[in-house]
């Protein structure tokens, strides 16, 4: 047992027996943290409970946690390859208890597990604890028998947990390996303390104070647990290296990047391959909760990650995109523990092929660059600021990048120097993080939902019910009533009302009791399942314990029910006509259309759309009951459903099945939902798509409406048609060919015509023959064809010229078109034998700046012009005529 899958296994096994609840990974977008970018501890989806704003069915549990840090204040991008144990992408095993066992049990479940299931020798192990933990010091000599001095003691912030200023707090106990003379280090506590020799794998956190203000700290009531032991450490320690990327997970990722590439690892590059490994699991569990590639936030993080992964490949000589055929490595080491990666291998290969095609577009022109910068350098010398900024923000090197890129000759980044470029630009810093997690975590609602409970939701059977009204908030604090004309939040006991969730709006409607009448204008969820009814009492006082009729906006209701519905109808069309790739990222469910965001890394056909119309709609026209079924999450899997990626989903979820089934004997469209849909797919009247669009890199959005809105729409493009037809008296049916017939004629027309003032221009027609002025007249030895003409084209000119050319011989032609809002235009020719004379270039810069313009360009024979002032055409070409007599 010292495989990575069998360790986290038995880490999970080991501590389910003892009475914890396996928890899943919470996703890496923090859902209850809105300071956190990422996930980068096995305590953030505890925080709440630590806390005691939420509470659990469970008060022990169990996890393996995926994790983060590669932005903020947790950040080890710049550390990754370089060492043994610094990664993007980690696992923290722990176990927890909240306000259930304390020090004691703690310690007897870690030494039980690492010295009888995972065989650690006691004779190699020491713990610390802080310094004045006398109780803990004690646990350790009882339970596991250690010697004084096995038991540091250690005085600083390393042995002592907080998570803020504020808030829970504790001692720590760390466990540590020795892991042999052979390496550099002495034990914790010591000079040498930072060497390798003494490795720390467990951290175990007693939280038994409260902070509630620095220096004041007062005993918690219910003191609890919280450990985290990384997975990748106690694989290495089990399976004997002394470097996390040699063992058996990062050897597989790593064998699979040199079969790809065609040669193994050297000294010289073992860094590459081991970031490209690191990098790959980052990358593809961040797109797998829902993290795309973009130019700011979590996707800009992402970014930085990729590129960085993707230049490595460059360096060890991969000549095409890499990383995408590494997926399926990863999957096949990764994905029975965690099955969103099977469920979004499709996303995370086009994304990585995707982002690694575009970036090897840019690399090799800012390689240049850099090796051209790089070349001025001595060893140790510093890279000028303002060229990192012109790599980032001109060819899209991340600074780490670039930085990284000049680690193999000792060779730094002027950072302030970048700092100030950026800041003269105005450009936005695009690594910083402004977001939040999902919703809003307020106290304030917290504190509701532990006083009333949860609300129960009756919407999916009914729109009309009776509610007691449990809580009042106004201004974000909790009020005994909400009289006529105040704006607040209502919560009931129980609601047909649907809560804004999974892109659908919520609610609006009435609530009405004895005396009074509140306007429901927006519903939400709180703290997880707390409905919260926003709006305004227009008659009498609203209190607390009132008894209401809960009426929905039935017609608004409806009109979202089919939205919905053709968004899951959309979905599995699109996914049939594009690719398995494709995966929702977004809606937005409202009564009069849909917006449907998906993962496309190009514009949509013409007739793709249009096959994915008639798909959906022939599903529509099916009629089939829609059937929603409550299942646990593993067997929804199991048996076909689509879930959201990042979505979380509870212990039981409700499945959505549309449509006769297609293999998998539930439904053609098969979903994770918990939304409200129509009963039978018939209901949605009809589905149009009205527009396609990019919305980000790799992100398509689609446009649709339903039922009497695309019947609406449709009826309006046929009236314009019936309007149009009947102006130009035809038939709807002939009506293409008649709009072609009238394009081709005013295609002709406008030829007819140019060549007509071609004609004029150039002396023909009518003023040739009555003698007019032609234009020709000779400066010196020079035959000049000089005319300012009306109506000719910018884009005509030069033509006119060759004409003019022609009919000279040789000399020179200069032509001023003067269009309606009085601007000019003017073009200069030379003919060949002339050019050494004269430059058309020179000629045409004197007759623009007559006309107000600011030079011209083109060639020595031929260069065009133009300027505000077309008054003066006459006097530009009596200075081009000028310039030739001089």
């Amino acid at each position: 047992m010292s495989g990575v899958n069998e360790i986290r296994r038995t880490f999970i096994e080991y501590f389910a027996k003892a009475g914890h609840e396996p928890v899943a990974s919470s996703p890496l977008v923090p859902r209850n943290d809105p300071t956190l970018m990422f996930t980068n501890a096995g305590m953030v989806q505890f925080k709440n409970v630590f806390t005691g704003l939420e509470k659990r069915p469970y008060s022990t549990a169990v996890t393996a946690q995926k994790c983060v840090r590669a932005g903020g204040k947790h950040n080890d991008l710049d550390n990754v390859g370089y060492t043994a144990r610094h990664h993007t992408f980690f696992e923290m095993l722990g176990n927890f208890s909240f306000g259930d066992y304390f020090k004691d049990r703690a310690i007897e479940l870690a030494w039980n597990l690492i010295t009888k299931e995972f065989a650690l020798p006691k004779e190699k192990l020491l713990v610390t604890i802080y310094a004045d933990d006398d109780e803990a010091h004690g646990y350790w000599k009882k339970i596991a028998g250690l010697s004084d001095d096995k038991i540091i003691r250690i005085g600083t912030s390393d042995n002592f947990w907080q998570m803020g200023d504020t808030g829970p707090c504790g001692p720590c106990s760390e466990i540590f390996i020795d892991q042999g003379d052979k390496l550099q280090g002495g034990p914790p506590g010591s000079p040498d303390e930072d060497g390798d020799r003494f490795l720390e794998f467990w951290n175990l956190v007693f939280m038994q104070y409260e902070q509630i203000e620095p220096g004041n700290r007062v005993s918690l009531p219910r003191p609890s647990i919280d450990t985290g032991m990384g997975l990748e450490r106690i694989s290495a320690i089990m399976q004997g290296v002394y470097s996390n990327y040699d063992t058996d997970l990062f050897r597989a990722l790593i064998d699979a990047t040199s079969h790809a590439i065609g040669r193994g690892p050297t000294d010289a590059n073992r860094a590459s391959y081991r970031v490209i490994a690191d990098h790959l699991r980052a990358s593809s569990f961040l797109v797998a909760d829902g993290v795309l590639p973009s130019n700011e936030g979590r996707g800009y993080v992402l970014r930085r990650i990729m590129r960085r992964a993707m230049r490595h490949a460059e360096l060890l000589g991969s000549k095409d995109p890499l990383m995408f055929r590494l997926v399926a490595t990863l999957v096949r080491e990764m994905g029975q523990a965690y099955p969103e990666l099977v469920r979004a291998e499709a996303l995370i290969t086009e994304t990585l092929k995707l982002e690694e095609s575009r970036f090897r577009k840019t690399l090799e022109r800012g390689l240049t660059l850099l090796d051209e910068e790089r070349a001025k350098l001595t060893p140790g010398g510093v890279l000028d600021g303002r060229v990192a900024f012109r790599l980032y923000d001109t060819y899209g090197f991340p600074l780490d990048l670039t930085q990284d890129a000049l680690r193999a000759t000792n060779n730094t980044v002027d950072t302030a120097a970048f700092n100030t470029a950026m800041e003269e630009q105005k450009v936005k810093a695009r690594a910083s993080w402004a977001g939040s997690g999902e919703a809003s975590t307020d106290a304030v609602w917290f504190g509701v939902r532990d006083k009333v409970g949860a609300t129960e939701f009756l919407g999916y059977d009914t729109e009309n019910a009776e509610g007691v009204v449990r809580a009042l908030v106004r201004d974000g604090k909790e009020v005994a009533e909400l009289k006529k004309g105040e704006t607040g939040q209502v919560v009931v006991n129980q609601t047909p009302f649907y809560g804004e969730s999974g892109g659908q709006v919520g609610d609006t409607g009435a609530m009405i009791g004895e005396g009074v009448h509140f306007r429901v204008t927006d519903t939400h969820k709180r703290a997880g399942d707390l409905f919260v009814h926003t709006g305004v009492v227009e008659d009498g006082t609203l209190k607390l314990e009132a008894a209401v009729a809960l009426d929905v906006d039935h017609t608004r209701r409806r009109a979202i029910r089919a939205n919905h519905s053709a968004t899951h109808l959309l979905h599995e069309a699109l996914r049939l006509v594009l690719g398995d790739h494709v995966a929702q990222k977004g809606s937005l469910v409202s009564p009069d259309r849909l917006r449907f965001d998906i993962s496309h890394p190009k514009p949509i056909l013409a007739e793709e759309l249009e096959k994915v119309e008639d798909i959906a709609n022939d599903v529509m026209l099916q009629n089939t009951p829609v059937v929603t079924r409550l299942m646990s999450v593993d067997d929804a899997i199991a048996s076909g459903a689509r879930a959201l990626f990042g979505e979380k989903y509870g212990d039981e979820v409700r499945v959505v099945a549309m449509g006769n089934p297609n293999g998998n004997g539930m439904g053609w469209s098969v979903e994770l939902c918990g939304g409200t849909h129509v009963n039978r797919t018939g209901d949605i009247g009809a589905i149009s798509i009205v527009s396609d669009s990019a919305v980000a890199a790799g992100v398509r959005r689609i446009e649709a409406l339903t039922g009497a809105a695309a019947r609406k729409a449709a009826n309006n493009q046929i009236n314009v048609a019936k309007s149009a037809a009947s102006e130009l008296r035809t038939s709807l049916e002939d009506l293409p060919a008649r709009v072609a017939q009238l394009l081709d004629d005013r295609k002709r027309l406008e030829r007819e015509l140019s060549d007509a003032k071609k004609k004029l221009a150039m002396g023909g027609g009518g003023q040739a023959a009555s003698g007019g002025d032609t234009g020709m007249r000779t400066v010196g030895d020079v035959k000049l064809l000089a005319r300012a003409i009306a109506g000719i084209d910018m884009k005509d000119l030069k033509g006119l010229a060759d004409e003019g050319k022609k009919q000279v011989g040789s000399g020179v032609v200069a032509f001023v078109s003067v269009n309606d809002d009085g601007k000019a235009g003017i073009v200069v020719g030379v003919t060949p034998d002339l050019t050494q004379r004269f430059s058309a270039v020179d000629l045409v810069r004197k007759g623009s700046e007559v006309l107000g313009g600011k030079g011209g360009g083109g060639r020595p024979d031929m260069a065009q012009a133009g300027g505000p002032d077309g008054a003066k055409a006459e006097a530009a070409l009596d200075a081009i005529a000028a310039a030739l007599g001089g």
